[in-house]
């Protein structure tokens, strides 16, 4: 029988179990995927856990997993766009990603490019559309200087290229380990820690125009000390900060399509963006997995594959 993660009750990792499900079977404008490789997300964690309950409360088992890549195994009725065996970038919003058989609506699948590879397409879709959807979200133009709270994470090492792409400056907040990787991708590192803001300062060498922020308090209270305009700063991470200063909290939602994966797909064939991989793990080690994320000091992505 095939295989996918689920999890009975909220808790820590020790809930996350691998158990045999039945296959799958499409329905009207579905499409059963095989899933070649599968990303892991911090929200996921979070909802594990049961941080996010009033958000998005869990129904029991549960499973979980957004980001998806794989080959189409059958179709269900209706399907037009998708012929058994392509190769497709996507993503659910049922929770089932982490699975070696996911059903997935025709219209949140893509073709992927063989320029795309397996790894870093099934990362793609948290990752990718959260980063754009913040770039997008405080406007970054050519010639502005953008700030960078966890640079060097999933989501923040696509906010770095997605603002060079634009045209920015980036000055990119990271432990020291990970500078090297940031000034690769034109970024001015920075450490965190005390007296960031004066680093930021001198580093910036005039305005700073917007801030990002992946990572959490107290970032948006630091943007708003740097002169930051509240429209200008957007974290996705921490709401309640968003809420009390007026700032913006755009996520994964806000771009949360098709189009946006075949434009973030055609930047990685075009050499124009990287998804970091920080360690693939098969689907059975989906507790240690998880583990090494939580630590939060994974640079890019960890990925699974069943």
């Amino acid at each position: 029988m095939p295989k996918a993660v689920r999890f009975a009750e909220y808790g820590g990792i020790d809930v996350l179990n691998v158990v045999d499900v039945e296959r799958p079977e499409p329905g009207e404008r579905q499409v059963l995927v095989k899933v070649v490789a599968t990303g892991i997300n911090p929200g996921e964690a979070a909802i594990r856990q049961g941080f996010l309950h009033d958000r998005f409360p869990a129904t029991f088992p549960s499973g979980q997993g957004s980001d998806l890549a794989g080959i189409v195994e059958e179709l269900g009725g209706g399907v037009t766009g998708f012929a058994v065996g392509d190769e497709v970038i996507g993503f659910t919003h049922n929770r089932a990603g982490h699975a070696e058989y996911v059903i997935v609506e025709e219209d949140q699948l893509s073709p992927r490019p063989a320029g795309v590879p397996w790894e870093q397409a099934g990362a793609l879709y948290i990752a990718g559309t959260t980063a754009y959807a913040a770039v997008h979200a405080v406007k970054v133009g050519r010639g502005e200087t953008v700030v960078v709270a966890g640079a060097a994470g999933g989501v923040g090492s696509l906010v770095v290229q997605l603002a060079r792409h634009a045209g920015a400056t980036v000055i990119g907040l990271a432990s020291e380990p990970n500078h090297a990787w940031l000034a690769r991708h034109g970024a001015i590192p920075l450490t965190y820690g005390e007296d960031v803001g004066e680093r930021i300062r001198a580093a910036a060498d005039g305005t700073i125009d917007a801030f990002i922020d992946t990572f959490g308090a107290p970032y948006i209270e630091l943007a708003l000390e740097l002169g930051v305009p509240g429209e200008r700063i957007n974290t996705i991470i921490d709401f309640a900060g968003a809420a009390k200063h007026g700032t913006k909290a755009e996520g994964s939602a806000a771009a949360a399509s098709t189009d946006v994966l075949g434009e973030l797909a055609t930047l990685i064939v075009d050499g124009d963006l990287e998804i970091p991989i920080a360690r693939v793990y098969r689907l059975d080690e989906v507790r240690e997995a998880f583990r090494e994320l939580e630590r939060r000091h994974t640079r890019g992505k960890i990925v699974l594959k069943p």
